[in-house]
């Protein structure tokens, strides 16, 4: 079994007690790490590949030590002008053992997924009672046809149209509600 996960930014393959060089983690030497940004995973039966992310899996991992990698050299030279500027670079590394790779709980955070934007987004929910109370405005005019205000100037020439008034296409909401008042 092998994964695909996101670690301090960039992407590794990991195997089940794989040692790992990543770059330096805030986690202390021997603590234990767990990674939830699984982009791909593979049981040998079936291959699982997230959308960007698989929800419910993980990898977890444990904090052998902290180290440097090895030297870099960085030289800088222009020619004929006498600018020569040499720098080393080592960078900050974090030794991981991967103890655990989890699919478990996939299948039971699919069944959670649709609920959590129905908790999560409150102007939805705002939204919901006007779009319930928008309905039976627009099927009180039907009825009615008394609440000019509130329709368009659109659904204003129709009523119009339907009650024959002439010379409805020079006038405008305010002339429309008076003609069909009348």
């Amino acid at each position: 079994m092998y994964a695909i996960v996101e670690i301090a930014g960039q992407q590794f393959k990991v195997v089940q007690d794989q040692k790992l060089f990543v770059h330096r983690l805030a986690e202390k030497e021997g603590s234990k790490v767990s990674f939830d940004k699984v982009y791909l995973l593979d049981d040998g039966k079936k291959v699982s590949i997230g959308a960007p992310a698989i929800t419910g899996a993980s990898v977890e991992a444990k904090v052998v030590s902290h180290l440097k990698g090895d030297k870099v050299i960085v030289f800088k030279k222009k020619r004929r002008k006498g600018y020569r500027v040499k720098n080393g670079h080592r960078q900050a590394l974090t030794e991981l053992v991967i103890e655990k790779i989890q699919a478990s709980g996939s299948k039971a955070q699919k069944a959670a997924e649709p609920e959590a934007p129905k908790k999560v987004t409150k102007a939805a929910a705002d939204k919901a009672p006007a779009t319930k109370k928008a309905a039976p405005k627009k099927a009180a005019p039907k009825t009615a046809a008394k609440d000019f205000a509130s329709m368009t100037v659109a659904q204003l020439k129709e009523e119009a149209k339907a009650k024959g008034i002439e010379g409805i296409s020079s006038m405008k909401k305010a002339d429309l509600i008076a003609a069909l008042s009348k």
